[in-house]
């Protein structure tokens, strides 16, 4: 497609104005809307080296590994042992990347790959890193989220030479700045990115529009950055080859299904000690469970009988929309009721409505608020409502599926070869499942006006993409 198309598009979480850094004293912003509080180091289970003892930021840290390189911010570069440790534990589970790297180490498929990176940083993103270095690549990485860098696996990255620009708890501003200094690099420059929400995708194209249209490929694995991607697609912007990992079998059916619902009951765990057992919990989206009573909200047929069927329950899971719990829904809530949020983003809950004079915002441990309302109802907010599975620990033996599709992915876009899409109508399918609901006395929940037309669809369906695939 031609980059040259003049039609305007606005991004619909695309609250970051790319045309310059924001301030250190302007740190609060729309898009990710981080409290000053948020920002501080506490030590959680997710990175259990940190140091809430140091209040030094890593971007006024002189570091160098023992090679003597400095080309890299992080933590503490002398937990590098500990993050060596936790990478060799993934990767006896990642028996397919290792596999990988063995079977075409000596060909280096990724010779001439200079790879800019976005992801989660953890041991198990760690194994797919260094896989592709092992193939050949050149990598520079930075956290597609601010409070899941494990720093002790990200310190452990720059000790083996990897550029890697993450630590827990960065800013807003450090957000951006990590990404930046991933990019803009004299003497480098990326010809294949490879993000997880499509921050990094959309700085490139916005900040160093030059750099992106010599991409090669981009390889996106979620949901959010995906539906980006279509949007530039749609306006005729999106002139380099994309590949949705994200649809892939392997992350369908194994990291989506497996790896997410382990990693959020962790981080439910983890954060609030709470029992499962008895608690009534809202699956806004359907999910998988652990014993508790369980209401679900979904507007897709298909899922809803799904749901039905399984008879299984979950957690409080939000994702993929805006505005799914509102101010009105957060004022009903019982006391002690816990929100979290599964979704790549910030937008699925209305937090910005409790930033208001007559509530109070109690932080009472890494990452768990609780928002105090004048008659004392606590409503436990966690991670601000910043995708939760950062604050737990993956399922490690089922993160292959994801790594895998990622690291194969790549030599397919550098050496120009394209993957075509396959279509498919999910309007009979949906059909065939509304006519089922009835018999379970379920009723679907139907889209707003404005949450229909943020996600693109008919409020009367079809609800997943021809490329969907359950």
């Amino acid at each position: 497609m031609s980059c040259n198309n003049n039609k305007q598009i606005q991004f619909a979480d695309d609250m970051q104005e790319f045309t310059k850094f924001p301030t250190k004293t302007g740190r609060r912003s729309l898009s990710r809307s981080i409290s000053q509080s948020s920002t501080d180091s506490y030590s959680s289970a997710a990175s259990y080296t940190d140091s809430s003892d140091d209040e030094v930021s890593p971007r006024e840290k002189q570091q160098t590994n023992s090679k003597g390189s400095s080309n890299f911010c992080v933590k503490n570069i002398k937990q590098a042992e500990f993050g060596r440790r936790e990478i060799e534990i993934a990767e006896q589970d990642m028996s397919a990347l290792i596999s990988l790297r063995k079977r075409a180490q000596g060909e280096k498929p990724l010779a001439g790959a200079k790879i800019v990176g976005c992801t989660h940083i953890t041991a198990q993103t760690a194994v797919l890193i260094e896989t592709l270095c092992a193939l050949g690549a050149q990598c520079r990485w930075s956290a597609c989220n601010i409070y899941s860098t494990q720093n002790e696996v990200a310190a452990a990255l720059a000790e083996a030479g990897v550029a890697v620009f993450a630590w827990k708890g960065e800013s807003e501003d450090d957000f951006w700045w990590c990404i930046d200094r991933c990019v803009n690099m004299d003497g480098w420059q990326a010809n294949m990115i490879l993000d997880d929400g499509g921050d990094l995708t959309h700085w490139v194209y916005k900040k160093y529009p030059n750099v992106f249209k010599k991409i090669r490929g981009i390889v996106e694995e979620s949901v959010t950055g995906v539906h980006r991607l279509y949007q530039l697609s749609k306006a005729g912007k999106l002139c380099v080859p994309a590949m949705n990992v994200n649809d892939s079998v392997t992350k369908q059916k194994f990291d989506n299904l497996y790896c997410c619902r382990e990693s959020i009951l962790d981080g439910l765990k983890r954060t609030t000690d709470v029992m499962f057992g008895g608690k009534q919990v809202v699956v806004c989206g359907y999910g998988e469970a652990l014993g508790a009573i369980v209401y679900i909200t979904e507007i897709d047929p298909i899922c809803a009988l799904q749901a039905w069927i399984s008879l299984l329950s979950y957690s409080v899971l939000l994702l993929g929309n805006k505005n799914v719990v509102t101010r009105e829904h957060l004022d009903r809530m019982k006391n002690s009721c816990i929100v979290c949020n599964m979704g790549h983003s910030n937008t699925e809950i209305d937090v910005t409505s409790l930033r208001t004079p007559e509530l109070t915002w109690e932080r009472v441990r890494s990452q768990v608020d609780h928002v105090i309302w004048p008659d004392g109802k606590r409503v436990v907010l966690l991670a601000e409502v910043h995708i939760l599975k950062g604050l737990g620990r993956a399922a490690v033996g089922l993160a292959p599926g994801e790594g895998w599709r990622g690291s194969s992915a790549q030599p397919e876009l550098l050496h120009g070869s394209h993957l075509c899409s396959v279509h498919h109508s999910y309007n009979t399918d949906e059909y065939v499942a509304s006519l089922h609901l009835p018999s379970f006395d379920a009723h679907l929940t139907e889209l707003t006006d404005d949450q229909a037309k943020y996600l693109g669809l008919n409020k009367n369906g079809p609800f997943k993409p021809n490329y969907y695939r359950y």
